[in-house]
């Protein structure tokens, strides 16, 4: 071949081309030429070139092999193996040692020519506050941090300034001014934009006259007969209730209302609201913040003030929704309290259609994962613009509205989450949760964290204190709550009673309160009479043997019967509310005559059935709970528990929604919040067991389950029937529980480790800012009493000084030690009333030492003595000046001491004379040795008799003048004063405090002989003076303790708290957070615990099978009767949990906190560790329900928790550094990942 020559290498074929990039006139260079393409052309799209796509197949890795989550959930190990071949990893070193650059803290600035707009020059600017971030501020200028926390958070980040924490030093009031400009879209608005001469001109033309009017008319609201023009004025104030003055409109459009709100930070707000309380003399002293919002009145003009609302309804709106919607409009927060099915929902809808329209978020909290299930599809239908976030699902986290369950909300706030930046509303369903014990809490701490540009809603049941509820939260969050309540149902209901158990009783149903809500005792008694026929002879007369508990034949008929009865009559479908699982268990099987379907309905129930268990494995559809579920509901029946699989749960509430279901036995979690309303519900029994015995029902409880009744739109009324079985219960019991007051709202807060340490991590946080805050603490009215405190302090300043030179030098230390005499004096006095021998001596003619306001030392005798034992009152015949026997006489009250110092008896100085005087305990202030012989009636008749004006001048009768004489007599025997009983040796009062007491005051009466003051001739008139400045002080003293945090009533378990966590060392001595304490921080429940094991490597010999099975002890709280069957290395994990869990224990109760190291290791239960284990090792769901005795739904709910402890711990580890740990966990993780347990809800498809 020969070789072939080639021209040399022009300069055309060099490999180079330039771009043009876009029109900004930039070029670049391109060396490296696509091989098999030509060059680029020298000019390109006016933008440059469009961006390159990602390859198919680099996504497709992405997504499906570099991503564990979505590795297949069956033959793990062999995609495993896979994925590590796929992923070979290079080790980068240097990739550990990357750190970010230090913010920019200048920037560049042009200089322009202002005549042309030439640039002349550029200048660097010194930017402010760059060095805000997540880790070192708590202010909205922060910049955000990087977009894989943005969603949860993260738990180095701080978190936002909750609103109304407002407690700041002057340095960062400072700061904060500087950072914060408010923009107020009213006033001092910009008008000439920089560079130009003239600007724009805001001043609207019409608003002029608009507002004049306004003015005009708020002098003229002053006066109350022009009631019918301010109504007119109300329709154009901004949707401002007529609870406030007149305000003047802020905008002619709601838009505008929308931005200025959601913009506008806290200031605006505040100024506006003292505009509106000046009209009243002290805006402060009637400032409440929960305001009643009046709901009889019909609201007309709806549309006129709302023209064009976010969201339309298909139907009208009641007066209570019209009224929230008109709040919302107004961005302010509510509480709505009203009955289950009369339409909270609206409220939340409303604002979710705001929130889309603002283009800001909103998050809908509510108290169980089942319910968040459903609202995300019932909302995902109406707005589609929809997230989830449980525990173990999300789904769309970028959307406007977010569902989830408090406990995320809590970790979000807490870990300063960059979705609380575009919050414009938060929801909370069933708030009446809150006073759930176990979780109660984390609504407040949710409520108390919330920033300050967020709106509350609140929607609960009706409760009692709703006004008070709301008067919290909005002095916490400095803002008003606008409180709707309505008691009205949309549907009313009947309640029955029913007594038949066969065929020929069946219609024995007696209306017990009708539809108004009169409780009829003519139904009751015909119960009581229908029921007592059936009753044998024999138990008539000699009483029933078993009353309480029927036995299952019973039963059974007595529910054929009822519900033949209520399928004739068309009530179904039927709710029957049962409060035992087992006994819905037995019920629904029981039944296996009945059949209350047609065939269509049989069919679309078996289609629908199929088709959602479509998913499972072959194996788990053949369940036997799922196939007992599968007869009964072709049936018609089912049963709804915690014991059920969840999917089958939803199965049954999507059919009995559909009305396909027609009997449901259900446990009251079924009442909770999911909407399903029926035609009638039945109450099997009105016991039930709340985890400590047997009670009845709580009017709240038997309100929300009664409630299910009654489809609104589609029934008259609500059927509510109690089953009388054993026999009627009784009336009293019935009446409460059905008109009864339900349930109030109470605190149920309490501290919890991770709260305290997530608070200690941020320094501008403090935790008794949060213990002052929590709705515990409420009846601190801090407000009132900063008043009172700075009104003594002026009156302190403006008090006369003392004299306190020469002789009454000791005058101070002379007052405290009469005030502890008077004390003690008083201790010792009631305890003598209190006891048996006081009384005794305290008898009629007994003579006493009286001192009060108008006796100084004067003797008495006893007459009568009264019965009462709350305020017993002494009648005693006294001794007195004449003259004095009214009243106050020379009155030398001033001196109430006087007795304490000076024990001379009152020995008249001109003629004797008496008086008989009801005495209360503390005007007797010694029982003397001495006693009389009198005659109490003739006395008393004498003496009254000579109290009418014509008998005033009698002679005193013969009883009267001996009993004066005797007393006289002692008087004048013993002028120093009178032996008087000694509550230890005379009376036998030997208790502890009493013979201290008595002691003690022997010591003072001495101690007080010692002072020079008391010769002072000023001294009475200068004592009085101290006196006076002393009560203030106390007062003052009193009302400041309260104000301070030492008044806090858990500020000693805080201390108690604090003291476990140092010597656990989460803390150090000064109170920052150490490397256990962030751990602590990731793990939500039992953090003590999970955070040692970590620590003392308890999880590090166990397999990942183990380890899961060894934490189900978190998360189970069941006991078990089957012995599980375990490894070795399992046995001796559990053992070092106990060993842990004790040490814990007692390191609490040496720290005071009251619960025992038994009690504390005794919450930690084991029953389910065979089963996990099992089920990690992939033992198919059928065989490991076979396991144990725990119900499957209970099985499923535990191993759905213990996966989200495995992530807890594998982000613990994390954090501490331990990837083995970490990794392990993930894998225990992915081995619990499957099958029926995880299989996703039907709700979020």
């Amino acid at each position: 071949m020969d070789k072939i020559d080639m021209p040399p290498m022009g300069p055309m074929d060099l490999p180079l081309s330039l771009l043009e990039m876009g029109c900004s006139g930039r070029f670049e260079l391109i060396t490296h030429p696509m091989p098999g393409q030509p060059l680029p052309p020298q000019s390109t799209l006016p933008h440059g070139l469009p961006p390159t796509s990602l390859s198919l197949e680099t996504e497709v890795k992405k997504q499906f092999l570099w991503d564990p989550a979505w590795l297949p959930i069956h033959d793990t190990d062999f995609a495993f193996q896979k994925f590590l071949k796929v992923t070979k990893r290079e080790v980068n070193v240097d990739s550990l040692l990357n750190c970010t650059p230090s913010p920019l803290h200048s920037g560049l600035s042009v200089v322009r020519d202002p005549t042309t707009g030439m640039l002349l020059d550029f200048t660097e600017v010194l930017l402010e506050n760059t060095g805000l971030s997540a880790k070192n501020s708590l202010s909205f200028q922060r910049q955000p941090g990087p977009p894989s926390e943005s969603l949860r958070g993260s738990n180095t980040n701080y978190p936002f300034l909750p609103g109304g924490m407002e407690e700041l030093s002057l340095d960062q009031i400072q700061k904060k001014s500087q950072l914060e400009e408010d923009i107020d879209f009213e006033n001092d608005l910009l008008k000439v934009p920089p560079g130009l001469k003239a600007g724009m001109d805001f001043t609207d033309k019409d608003a002029k006259i608009a507002k004049a009017e306004v003015n005009l008319m708020s002098l003229l609201s002053t006066l109350d007969d022009i009631a019918d023009l301010q109504l007119e004025e109300e329709e154009k104030v901004e949707g401002k209730g007529s609870e406030e003055a007149p305000k003047l409109p802020r905008t002619n459009s709601l838009e505008d209302l929308g931005i200025k709100d959601a913009v506008s930070s806290s200031a605006p707000p505040e100024k506006g609201r003292d505009e509106k309380s000046k009209p009243n003399e002290n805006p402060e002293e009637n400032k409440k913040w929960a305001i009643p919002v009046n709901i009889t009145a019909p609201c007309d003009d709806f549309y006129k003030r709302i023209p064009n609302p976010a969201f339309k309804w298909p139907f009208e709106l009641d007066v209570f929704q019209k009224q929230a919607v008109l709040r919302l409009e107004a961005h302010d927060s509510v509480f709505v309290a009203a009955h289950t099915s009369a339409g909270k929902t609206v409220v939340a809808e409303y604002a979710i259609a705001l929130s889309q329209k603002h283009m800001t978020r909103t998050i809908y909290t509510s108290p169980i994962k089942a319910l968040s299930n459903q609202k995300f599809r019932d909302f995902k239908n109406t707005f589609g613009d929809v997230g989830l976030l449980t525990g173990d699902v999300q789904i769309s986290p970028e959307s406007s509205c977010l569902i989830m369950t408090t406990e995320i909300l809590r970790s979000m706030l807490y870990n300063g989450s960059e979705v609380i930046r575009d919050l414009e509303w938060v929801i909370f369903d069933e708030v009446h949760y809150i006073n759930d014990a176990e979780r109660g809490v984390v609504w407040e701490e949710v409520l108390i964290m919330l920033p300050d540009h967020v709106s509350i809603i609140l929607l609960s049941a009706t409760v009692p204190n709703a006004l008070e509820f709301s008067e919290w939260i909005g002095r916490i969050k400095k803002r008003h709550i606008y409180v709707i309540s309505t008691m009205k149902r949309p549907v009313p209901l009947e309640h029955y009673l029913y007594t038949g158990n066969s065929t020929k009783t069946q219609k024995e149903m007696f209306l017990l309160v009708d539809a108004v809500g009169n409780f009829l005792t003519k139904g009751y008694y015909a119960a009581v009479d229908a029921k007592k026929e059936r009753t044998s002879k024999h138990a008539q007369s000699f009483g029933s043997k078993n009353t309480s508990h029927t036995s299952s034949s019973q039963d059974r008929a007595v529910w054929l019967t009822l519900l033949h009865f209520l399928s004739q009559r068309q009530q179904t479908p039927v709710v029957a509310f049962t409060f035992s699982r087992t006994r819905c268990d037995e019920n629904a099987r029981s039944l296996d005559s009945m059949d209350l379907t047609t065939s269509v309905e049989k069919a679309e129930i078996h289609s629908f059935f199929q088709k959602s268990l479509s998913r499972l494995r072959g194996g788990d559809r053949q369940l036997p709970q799922i196939l007992l579920m599968r007869g009964l509901l072709k049936r018609g029946i089912a049963v709804h528990h915690s014991g059920i699989l969840p999917i089958l749960k939803e199965v049954i509430e999507m059919l009995f929604s559909r009305g396909l279901v027609k009997v449901l036995f259900a446990t009251e979690t079924f009442a909770m919040g999911v909407n399903m309303p029926a035609r009638t519900v039945v109450f099997d029994s009105i016991r039930k067991h709340d985890g400590t015995g047997f009670r009845n029902l709580l009017p709240g409880e038997y309100i929300q389950m009664a409630g299910r009744a009654g489809r609104r739109g589609l029934d008259a009324t609500g059927t509510v029937i109690i089953l009388c079985k054993a026999g009627v219960h009784e009336m009293a019991d019935l009446h409460v529980m059905m008109l009864g007051k339900p349930t109030v709202l109470q605190s149920q807060f309490r501290l919890t480790y991770t709260m305290i340490l997530n608070l200690l991590r941020v320094e501008a946080l403090r935790v008794t800012d949060m213990m002052r805050r929590s709705f515990s603490e409420n009846h601190r009215d801090t407000q009132a009493n900063e008043k009172r405190i700075s009104q003594l302090k002026q009156m302190l300043s403006s008090l006369p000084p003392l004299d306190t030179e020469g002789q009454l030098s000791d005058l101070l230390p002379y007052y405290h030690t009469v005030t502890e005499l008077r004390t003690t004096t008083e201790a010792l006095q009631r305890a003598v009333l209190e006891s048996v021998n006081g009384l005794k001596a305290l008898s009629v003619g007994r003579v006493v030492l009286v001192n009060n306001k108008q006796h100084l030392n004067a003797l008495g005798v006893i007459l009568q003595v009264s019965n009462d034992s709350v305020n017993r009152t002494f009648t005693a015949l006294i001794l007195c000046e004449k003259g004095n026997e009214e009243g106050e006489g020379k009155g030398n009250n001033s001196n109430a001491f006087a007795h304490l110092y000076n024990t001379a008896l009152f020995i008249p100085e001109g003629p004797c004379s008496h008086t008989v005087q009801k005495l209360k305990l503390q005007d007797i202030s010694a029982i003397t040795v001495k006693t009389l012989k009198v005659i109490p009636e003739r006395i008393i008749d004498n003496y009254n008799k000579r109290q009418q004006p014509r008998f005033r001048l009698d002679p005193p009768g013969q009883a009267i003048s001996t009993a004066t004489q005797e007393l006289l007599r002692l008087a004048e025997a013993s002028p120093g004063g009178i032996a008087s009983l000694d509550p230890v040796n005379d009376l036998q009062l030997k208790s502890m405090a009493v013979v201290e007491d008595s002691m003690r005051l022997r010591v003072l009466q001495d101690s007080l002989r010692e002072f020079n003051c008391i010769h002072s001739p000023t001294f009475a008139e200068q004592f009085a003076r101290v006196k006076e400045r002393m009560s203030v002080q106390e007062e003052l003293d009193r009302l400041l303790f309260l104000v301070s945090d030492q008044s806090l009533s858990l500020l000693p378990e805080y201390h108690q708290r604090i003291k476990v966590l140092q010597s656990l060392q989460y803390i150090d001595s000064s109170g920052a957070v150490q490397l256990k304490g962030r751990v602590a921080c990731q793990i939500s429940s039992h953090e003590l615990l999970l955070t040692e094991l970590l620590f003392e490597n308890v999880l590090s010999p166990l397999a990942p099978e183990e380890s899961a099975a060894l934490l189900s002890c978190l998360v189970f709280t069941q006991n078990t009767q089957v012995e599980p069957h375990i490894t070795n290395t399992l046995q001796e994990g559990i053992d070092r949990v106990l060993s842990v869990a004790k040490r814990i224990g007692e390191l609490q109760r040496d720290c005071g906190i009251p619960q025992t190291a038994e009690e504390f290791v005794g919450q930690f239960k084991f029953g389910l560790t065979e089963v996990v284990y099992c089920w990690a090792r992939g033992m198919p769901f059928a065989e490991i329900a076979q396991l144990t005795d725990v119900q499957e739904g209970t099985v499923v709910r535990c191993i759905q928790r213990l996966d989200e402890v495995l992530k807890e711990v594998r982000q613990a580890a994390r954090i501490v550094g331990d990837s083995v740990l970490g990794s392990k966990m993930e894998r225990a993780s992915l081995a619990v990942r499957r099958d029926i347990v995880f299989t996703a809800s039907l709700y979020t498809h």
